[in-house]
């Protein structure tokens, strides 16, 4: 009997190493990923305020945890606020975010505006009310921003968001347009910056599992998920499960762009195009019997590995 206690506390153990091993894995990986994001955009910058947008979701509360992290590790100085927009949704759990950011130790603030009273004065019932909401919720954001004294704003989208909102456009919006990591306000006051760029949601989703984070539900206000989104979602895992790396390679695509071999006519100069006699770069391929097929082996993007 002693015998097969034993057995079991040596199996348990392992099983906790390997659980342990695995967590701190994936947190290095995180903070690998989302240190290599901040340095190829340049998104932080000695003396730095960043005003992380805490949701109560998943993502947001990771990029908080993740940036926490960094701060320590990091060769420059920047301070770090949370900010949560309360739009009086019903059933909002306010206590949750002040008393886990208390706990944390991380400056806060609430910003109450109801929102949530206007878009469902404005959108007739059964209608999508997101657009809306983000669009009120994006300016009292920035307001609080100035307020604070915030030289970045930052958001919790993943790589999978960046990756949906390309294809969101491309299929519904006939642009070739995403989600940029960084990117300036429309009134020029504001940078915004996404952190979590070269991460996945399915990381951010075991990293959420691994941290315990109190999480928010995101239906509270009773709205439906947007089906195009979710249909773009369902596509992009699927790919993932049947091709792998296929996803992988459009993720790199997006940071390999050739204007000379698009259509836009305000991005390339095609009216002015001449035959000047000398070579160019990313050569002729017009006559190739296999346009896409290159030669040259597509290197897996570094921000996506183990």
């Amino acid at each position: 009997m002693n015998d097969v206690l034993h057995d079991d506390a040596v199996i348990g153990a392992k099983k906790a190493e390997k659980i342990a091993y695995e967590n701190n894995k994936l947190h290095k990986r995180l903070c690998r990923q989302v240190g290599q994001a901040i340095g190829d955009f340049n998104m932080i910058e000695e003396g730095d305020k960043v005003m992380v947008c805490l949701s109560g979701g998943k993502d947001s509360y990771g990029l908080l945890d993740i940036l926490l992290t960094l701060r320590e590790r990091a060769p420059i100085h920047f301070d770090i606020v949370a900010v949560n927009l309360d739009q009086k949704q019903p059933n909002f759990p306010a206590h949750v975010l002040p008393e886990y950011l208390t706990k944390l130790g991380v400056p806060f603030h609430i910003e109450n505006q109801d929102t949530y009273s206007i878009v469902k004065r404005i959108i007739p019932e059964g209608k999508t009310t997101c657009s809306l909401c983000s669009r009120l919720r994006r300016g009292i954001l920035y307001r609080v921003a100035d307020e604070l004294g915030a030289t970045k704003i930052a958001l919790g989208h993943h790589r999978d968001d960046i990756l949906e909102t390309f294809f969101l456009n491309m299929f519904f919006g006939a642009k070739i347009k995403g989600m940029p990591p960084k990117l300036q306000s429309d009134d020029g006051k504001h940078i915004v910056i996404r952190p979590l760029a070269y991460v996945k949601e399915a990381d951010m989703e075991r990293y959420a599992e691994v941290k315990q984070f109190p999480i928010i539900p995101c239906d509270l206000c009773g709205s439906q998920e947007n089906l195009q989104r979710k249909q773009i979602k369902a596509m992009l895992r699927e790919w993932e499960k049947k091709h792998p790396g296929r996803v992988e390679n459009i993720f790199s695509a997006l940071s390999t762009v050739v204007p000379s071999h698009l259509m836009d006519r305000g991005l390339f100069g095609f009216a002015e195009l001449q035959a000047t006699g000398e070579s160019v770069p990313n050569g002729d391929i017009a006559f190739d019997e296999e346009p896409c097929s290159t030669g040259v082996n597509v290197v897996k993007f570094s921000g996506l590995d183990d």
